[in-house]
């Protein structure tokens, strides 16, 4: 704290730790990176002890943070919206490490899979040699001992996109054949030569101009355009989640349009972000239950990964029984109508996404 008592934002004299004009603390205003960094955890978890208050209420009373902020008690509390904000920047700080797609990535997948079809074949020719039961366990053994078994269990289907760089088109193309067009002013120059009724349609042309501006600024490698693609929309989730979450909130309001005067649209918001927040724990710590089956090869977590979403889907049902104060039958109703709109409307805006990002790479 500053030994002087003028403000430096608005030159008030201050009485006591903050200013009772514009509200600025009376601190140095240079400060070390620890200050900084202690300052805004503070500022975003309120570690005064609220953000495990929250935290421990979110996951262990479900639907009951929800019915506290609508009844009005939420001093001790952390604003849902702050809430979500944080763990949103946590879970995708994660989400974007683990599957953001490289081209160094994708050439040790194809590595990967050139070396396995070697063995492969070795495997084949060596057991077509074979004269008894015991030789083809010594070539199994011997294949074994060279690493075989490694390699075939490095194939397991992983996350990376293993794509051939072919240069005669996009495989990811909507509508005609670009790749009889290497210039877009070539495709314009063909559709103008032919009647209107032989010409592409709006939406198809729109997609295929682009595709094929694509491969003329890629220069036809899939694989770059693949990357770009992939990496693109993944980064464009946030704002995906971002517009559901109203449209989710509309779907609850009609689950529950014979109490809309006990819900209004924005509780059913809060509702709906916490159960963000919980999703965004849950899938953090499914991930890292995913990391630790790669690197332990155990078995069993694929058990407690099972019983962990089922757990999770449980936890979604609780809450709104919990939250909308209805019976475990129409609970139940209601939850399964609601998650078939989620899945039909989530369909639908990946779909959108997907195509927005196609056409902003």
């Amino acid at each position: 704290m500053r030994k002087e008592t003028n403000c430096l934002n608005c030159n008030a004299t201050v009485l006591g730790r903050y200013c009772q004009a514009c509200g600025q603390e009376n601190t140095e205003p240079k400060e070390t990176f620890w200050h900084m960094f202690t300052h805004f955890f503070y500022d975003i978890t309120h570690f005064d002890g609220s953000f495990f208050v929250t935290l421990k209420d979110l996951l262990f009373k479900p639907g009951f943070l929800s019915r506290e902020y609508m009844l009005g008690r939420r001093k001790k509390y952390l604003h849902p919206v702050r809430m979500y904000v944080f763990t949103s920047a946590v879970f995708f700080l994660v989400f974007f490490s683990l599957f953001y797609v490289s081209e160094n990535d994708i050439a040790k997948a194809d590595q990967r899979a050139k070396t396995e079809r070697s063995f492969s074949t070795i495997k084949e020719e060596s057991l077509k040699n074979a004269k008894t039961k015991e030789d083809s366990a010594r070539i199994i053994k011997g294949l074994e001992f060279l690493g075989y078994n490694e390699i075939e269990e490095s194939q397991k289907p992983d996350t990376v996109i293993r794509l051939k760089n072919n240069k005669s088109g996009f495989n990811f193309t909507v509508g005609g054949d670009v790749s009889k067009y290497k210039t877009l002013k070539e495709y314009d120059s063909v559709q103008k030569t032919l009647p209107g009724n032989k010409r592409d349609a709006w939406l198809r042309k729109v997609f295929t101009r682009r595709s094929i501006g694509l491969n003329e600024k890629y220069k036809g490698d899939q694989q770059k355009i693949a990357i770009e693609l992939i990496n693109k929309f993944i980064h464009s989730i946030p704002y995906l989640l971002f517009v559901s979450l109203p449209l989710y909130a509309l779907f609850l309001k009609l689950l529950y349009i014979r109490h809309r005067k006990q819900y209004y649209f924005a509780d059913h918001g809060v509702f709906l972000i916490h159960l963000y927040v919980f999703t965004f724990l849950f899938l953090l710590f499914y991930f890292g239950l995913d990391k630790l089956e790669k690197q332990t090869h155990w078995k069993g977590i694929g058990i407690v990964q099972t019983i962990f979403i089922l757990t999770g889907l449980f936890y979604t049902l609780k809450a709104m029984k919990n939250f909308y104060k209805q019976g475990w039958g129409k609970t139940i109703i209601k939850f399964m109508i609601f998650n078939v709109l989620c899945v039909i409307s989530l369909v639908i805006l990946f779909a959108l996404f997907l195509a927005i990002t196609y056409y902003q790479i």
